[in-house]
């Protein structure tokens, strides 16, 4: 069997890569570039919760090592702390408009050339993975059995593949020879960047800054952005008003001196500028993710980032929710409504995430009107932009894929958890089949579904204890008989879950059902559902054969 073909070098080529190598299928990196990225630390990014998880699990690397763990958020509003967000630990004191709140989850900010870096080094000592530089693609054949890609350059080529995945930005070339329309918003946003080493009176917390008192007039009010990065570094972000006005080095540094010295109600601290850049948003979707067996992912298929998103994550997810339906195919034959569904559950998630930044930027952007003076309207608009920026809501939250064509129905035994159908399960501690105790995160990403048992009191005991007692036996050959390779995990609780009823989930870490005890019919008719519906016998024979 040919390996797959991804086009592209970043962190969403290369997560597809590695999440691939995970579960046994070899890929083909072609790099456009040298095989190298330059440092950049106005260029970084903001993983949220299950996307950090992700990239703990494929490299190996704490991310919170790697980048900076933010202590926590607060959003000002002219002089006054609208709200603030506390990640695990209070936070000092202070009066405020309103109760500080917690979370137990704080977002990961790191350059994106050390993500990259961390993902290169996980891969070199991957032998499933070929990275090919200097390999820029310029031609695609596909027929039924596989597909072909040409690459220009110094090791200008043919390469076969089983399918290929165009990683390959905003500007991909892969989806241009597939004749993929891209539509939507060009320029969204701009925001002037800096980088800069400097101590701020909020350490390890990220701030959105609106309408700061020493910008109090104009278009140029706007709002400013700083989120930690390690070494006591800091990025800057400056919203720009509409319009193409060139952002000189004269201005920026304006602004850093501006700043700083609004923050620290005096003259301008000490400081040291590391970086500096313009972030251009634009919001665009790609009109299919999918052409026979060529896909699109990250960049390539869908830009966004406005008011406080990031796109990364998105791609990302993007990564994690093809890779266990390629590698499916790739081991056992194709089922092409288990492949079509990667384009229909995630395009409806960014499309949604689009349409709510796009309903959203007229009232927070617009500026003035009477609804700047409308009581409680600033809350309201410091509500949908801390949406944006914690990773909540139809904004930022991690989409669920509740209409999902994989989504089992009619199960009689079903009952309801905390966590919705088709979204992500929390991250609980289980008991693995060898009876370790590990995170349910740690268990994603192999290729196997997930049966989890909530039965109370096992953590107090040795797995070999109770592993043939109660509904444990009846459970396990139901596990064994189901249609994919599936592991039986065992948790004391889960949010919202009855004793003794049963989870199945995805190998991405998404729900399918749960169900009240153990019923062998659902469970099977569940996974099968899963598995994009009953497999064919010419099918079977062809996975038989590989």
């Amino acid at each position: 069997m040919d390996p797959v073909i991804i086009v592209g070098a970043g962190p969403v080529g290369l997560t597809l890569a590695l999440a691939l190598a995970r579960q046994e299928v070899p890929s083909v990196v072609l790099d456009e570039g040298p095989g190298k990225d330059e440092p950049r630390l106005a260029r970084t990014v903001v993983l949220r919760e299950d996307t950090a998880a992700l990239m703990e699990r494929l490299t190996g690397l704490p991310m919170a090592q790697a980048g900076c763990r933010w202590a926590g958020w607060r959003s000002m509003r002219r002089r006054q702390v609208m709200r603030r967000v506390s990640f695990g630990t209070p936070l000092p004191d202070e009066a405020i408009a309103e109760e500080v709140s917690y979370e137990p989850a704080a977002p990961v900010h790191i350059a994106q050339h050390v993500l990259t870096g961390a993902l290169r080094a996980a891969l070199a000592g991957e032998s499933l993975v070929r990275i090919v530089v200097d390999s820029r693609v310029d031609g695609i054949e596909q027929e039924s059995s596989g597909v072909s890609a040409h690459t220009r350059g110094s090791k200008g080529t043919w390469w076969r593949g089983s399918y290929l995945v165009g990683c390959d930005g905003p500007r991909s070339t892969v989806r241009k020879l597939q004749d993929i329309r891209f539509p939507g918003r060009t320029a969204v946003e701009r925001h002037a960047v800096a980088t800069l080493r400097a101590e701020l009176p909020w350490p390890g917390e990220a701030l959105l800054h609106r309408m700061p008192p020493w910008r109090t007039t104009g278009p140029s009010a706007g709002e400013i952005t700083a989120r930690p990065l390690p070494g006591g570094a800091w990025r800057l972000d400056w919203l720009l008003p509409p319009g193409k006005d060139l952002v000189t080095p004269e201005l920026l540094v304006a602004r850093v001196r501006e700043t700083l010295a609004g923050w620290s109600d005096g003259p301008t601290p000490a400081y040291e500028l590391l970086d500096t850049g313009v972030h251009t948003v634009h919001h665009r979707l790609a009109r299919r993710w999918r052409v026979g067996r060529v896909f699109l992912a990250g960049d390539a298929a869908h830009l966004l980032g406005a008011l406080g998103t990031h796109g990364l994550d998105e791609g990302l997810r993007d990564a994690d929710n093809l890779a266990w339906k390629l590698a499916l195919a790739w081991h056992h034959g194709p089922r092409e409504a288990l492949l079509d569904s990667y384009q229909t559950e995630r395009r409806a998630v960014v499309a949604a995430r689009l349409r709510a930044a796009d309903q959203a930027l007229p009232l927070l952007r617009g500026g003035g009107g009477l609804r700047a003076y409308v009581p409680g309207s600033a809350r309201g608009h410091d509500a949908l932009l801390a949406e944006g920026h914690l990773g909540h809501g139809a904004l930022g939250a991690p989409g669920a894929y509740a209409d999902s064509p994989l989504a089992p129905r009619h199960l009689e035994g079903e009952v309801s958890v905390d966590t919705a159908v088709g979204a992500p399960v929390a991250d609980v501690r289980v008991t693995a089949e060898d009876g370790s105790f590990v995170r349910l995160r740690d268990r994603l990403g192999r290729g196997a579904l997930l049966v989890l048992l909530i039965a109370p009191g096992t953590g107090v005991w040795d797995r070999k204890h109770w592993v043939t007692a109660g509904i444990m036996p009846r459970l396990a050959a139901a596990v064994a008989a189901l249609p994919h390779p599936a592991e039986l995990l065992v948790a004391e609780t889960y949010p919202g879950a009855p004793a003794h009823s049963v989870l199945l989930i995805r190998p991405d870490g998404h729900l399918v059902t749960a169900l009240g005890g153990v019923r062998p019919a659902d469970l099977y008719a569940a996974a099968e559902a899963t598995l994009g519906g009953p497999v064919e016998s010419g099918a079977q024979a062809t996975a038989g054969s590989r």
